[in-house]
């Protein structure tokens, strides 16, 4: 008979995958060999039995032959064991293939979402320098607009005109802006925006996601695609509230930019509901101290002052300028801004002493932070003249448009005369002044 060696016990531990199908092989080639061995055997003796005579050499047969059949059975089931193992064997390869196979998709999946990664981070610079490119555009307009309003001083205004101008209310239009356009502006300039000054104050800045969705929706209602900018600022409300809950202050900037585009509708009731709404949702969450509280405290005085209601709007008015002297500090030049708008409400109620107050204070901080040639300060030594125009102040009001219309001639062409009148000209009619809106 044919004799099967089988791998040392303690060595099959340390076997490796191929070295285990060799020799399931051999065990296989051994157990085919054994097994024709004992049919062999059992077949000589079934040969034998129908030779004997006597029983009991016939009864030794058949017991020998017995024997031989459970031996052929076993070693029919270890070569059934040995072919599961193959094919357990083949199996595993199948998987490990599999497995390198998914590997490499992942190895190109990171490659891809890196360059992915990368194309994002182009594209946000070239959407940053996008927005400051606007912003100084933005500023030039500002400024060729103002230049030419210096151009119509020399035309003639009827009296009826200045009558009717004088008799109505002053616009809430250049109010101080909201806290979404305040922090893309921060964006080019920091001293310009309380958002950046909340995100150092209380930890909370307006996601980039939420600027961009604003700038979108701005464009839409600018354009007067109100049927765009609404239901895009209800699905962004919608998703946030599912992600984030109700009560948190991406949301309440979102109630924000809604009601914004409804205020730019003339839906002054919803405008105002979303406000209080994100007013409440930022005391909350933010503090009642917080930068963010003061600018949607301020939209909703603009909001108010917008329906002719300065008594509800001025005591807001006043608790955002309260938050903005704490934070920023008093010399702030959004303070100032605040105290421009406290002004214009304070005015349209005809409170001459405060308004005064309160544009004397603004004028101080600009020309001390910003300096003389600022915009800002030329808007608001105009707003203080109309002031003095509406109390008969002539002489004050009449000092103040001298500086306006020196300053701006000193910028434009250079120099004035002994008496600090311009030099030049561009006309030979009399100067008419006019309140520049």
């Amino acid at each position: 008979m044919s004799t099967m060696v089988y791998p040392r016990e303690e060595k099959l531990e340390k076997l490796t995958q191929e070295e285990i199908i060799s020799n399931t092989k051999l065990v296989i080639q051994g157990l085919e060999a054994l097994k024709n061995e004992h049919n062999s055997i059992l077949h000589s003796l079934l040969e034998t039995i129908k030779c004997l005579k006597k029983d009991e050499e016939a009864n030794l047969v058949h017991e020998k032959s017995n024997l031989l059949r459970k031996s052929v059975e076993m070693i029919e089931l270890g070569l059934g064991e040995a072919q599961v193992m193959m094919a357990l064997s083949s199996h595993l390869n199948a998987v490990e293939s599999e497995k390198q196979k998914l590997r490499a998709q992942v190895r190109r999946l990171c490659q891809e979402n890196q360059w992915l990664r990368d194309e994002l981070a182009n594209t946000q610079q070239k959407l940053q320098k996008s927005e400051q490119s606007v912003a100084q555009l933005e500023e030039e307009k500002k400024h060729l607009e103002f230049m030419n309003q210096l151009k119509k001083y020399d035309e003639d205004v009827s009296p009826s005109e200045e009558k009717e101008g004088e008799a109505s209310k002053d616009s809430l239009d250049d109010l101080f802006p909201n806290d979404e356009e305040e922090h893309n502006q921060g964006m080019q300039h920091p001293h310009n925006s309380a958002a950046v000054a909340a995100a150092q104050q209380g930890g909370y800045e307006i996601p980039a996601r939420l600027r961009t969705l604003h700038n979108l929706v701005i464009q839409y209602a600018s354009q007067g695609r109100y049927e765009v900018a609404v239901p895009l600022c209800k699905q962004a409300l919608e998703d946030l509230e599912k992600t984030s809950g109700h009560d948190h202050p991406d949301v309440a900037t979102m109630l924000n930019i809604l009601a914004l585009v409804y205020r730019d509708q003339n839906k002054y009731k919803e405008a105002a509901h979303l406000l209080n709404d994100a007013l409440s949702i930022r005391e909350k969450t933010l503090g009642k101290d917080h930068p963010a509280v003061a600018a949607t405290l301020n939209n909703l005085a603009v909001l108010y002052g917008k329906r002719g209601k300065y008594k509800e709007a001025e005591p807001l008015c006043k608790r955002a300028l309260e938050i903005r002297e704490k934070v920023l500090g008093i010399d702030h030049p959004d303070v100032a801004k605040q105290l421009n708008n406290l002004a214009l409400l304070c005015q349209n109620q005809g409170k001459y002493e405060e308004v005064e107050l309160y544009y004397c204070r603004a004028l101080q901080i600009y020309e001390s932070r910003l300096g003389p040639d600022d915009p800002n300060v030329a808007k608001t030594k105009n707003n203080l003249a109309s002031c003095y125009l509406k109390q008969g102040k002539y002489k004050e009001a009449e000092i103040l448009y001298k500086e306006i219309l020196t300053r701006a001639h000193e910028k434009e062409f250079g120099s004035v005369d002994a008496s600090g009148s311009p030099l030049r000209q561009t006309s030979s009619r009399p100067l008419k002044l006019l309140q520049i809106s």
